[in-house]
């Protein structure tokens, strides 16, 4: 099975949640511990972008028991991320020295998340919950004051909640939407690329949904400024979470209503408009000017292979 495999069309990667959450868990902090000591108990480690992994032969296994993280590095004060099979999942950062420890050591690694799920390295199925611990770590780690006083906050309902002791107040997780947009006028779609794309690389254009703004104005807005194309029609197709640092991107589609392109190069390198058939060759990675489209890792992909495949 090729990387390509494990995300067939609507199923980009971190969208598969095996986990139950077992929020009700959450408050009790006597019964996370005891779990935490089990040995059944699991945990997933991070570092920025990457994740800890265990190498067995050939093949990487990223979910550690409890003992393992630790012996590596692991920060003690596990977020609590919910049940699989009955058994307790925890999500743990590391700090950079423990990290550098790990380099060139043959039994673990810490390796970039994005690369190894491209690859096909780690289970579609265990993506979303390695998702949740690398948002939830980097929100902790991002948010350690309390944003009203600035006093030093306390992790609370197994890292679901943070507290400051001297004015109370809560800090609980966030996440961003992003709007990402498949553009079409009849048998053409709008693709645009910026600086950090691979080489020949086309994708859908996106952007952050603003405050007080519906998801079809982000959608018609984002639009209008990095193409100066307007659009109409918007309709919700699916989400993905994104957790670069913790987005949740809102797929959409929509009907131009205009054709002429005016990139805003701040924001896009290049945007053109594409054939039904050029984009099929680009999904394939077989255009013969080597143009290539999104990753079936991201949800840009399967927005553009619905369009390529609905032939109304």
């Amino acid at each position: 099975m090729s990387a390509f495999d494990s995300f067939p069309l609507g199923q980009p990667a971190f969208v598969t949640d095996v986990l139950d959450r077992a929020a009700h868990l959450r408050r009790d902090d006597e019964k996370l511990f005891a779990m935490e000591q089990k040995p059944s108990s699991r945990a997933y480690v991070v570092y920025r972008d990457s994740l800890l992994v265990k190498r067995e032969g050939d093949k990487a296994r990223a979910l550690l028991s409890i003992d393992e993280a630790t012996r590596c590095g692991a920060n003690p004060g596990t977020i609590f991320l919910g049940l699989r099979d009955g058994a307790a999942v925890f999500g743990m950062g590391m700090p950079q020295a423990a990290a550098e420890k790990l380099i060139g050591r043959e039994d673990y690694a810490v390796t970039e998340l994005r690369g190894m799920a491209m690859q096909g390295a780690i289970p579609p199925q265990e993506l979303s919950a390695i998702a949740m611990a690398k948002s939830m770590v980097g929100w902790h780690q991002r948010h350690g004051y309390c944003a009203n006083c600035g006093t030093r906050s306390a992790m609370k309902e197994g890292g679901w909640k943070r507290e400051c002791p001297s004015c109370k107040a809560e800090h609980f997780p966030r996440t961003d939407p992003v709007v990402i947009m498949h553009v079409a006028s009849g048998e053409k779609c709008l693709l645009g690329r910026q600086k950090q794309f691979p080489p020949g690389m086309y994708s859908c254009l996106a952007g952050f949904v603003e405050a007080a703004e519906t998801i079809e104005d982000a959608v018609r807005r984002e639009i209008l400024e990095e193409s100066g194309i307007r659009c109409t029609d918007v309709q919700y197709y699916m989400t993905q979470p994104w957790p670069y640092p913790s987005s949740l991107m809102i797929g959409c589609s929509a009907r131009a209503v205009s054709e002429d392109i005016v990139v805003d190069h701040s924001e896009l390198e290049d945007a053109r408009w594409f054939t039904r058939g050029e984009a099929a060759l680009m999904l394939t990675r077989t255009h013969p000017d080597g143009l290539a489209g999104p990753h079936p890792f991201a949800i840009a992909h399967h927005l553009l292979g619905r369009w390529v495949h609905d032939k109304s």
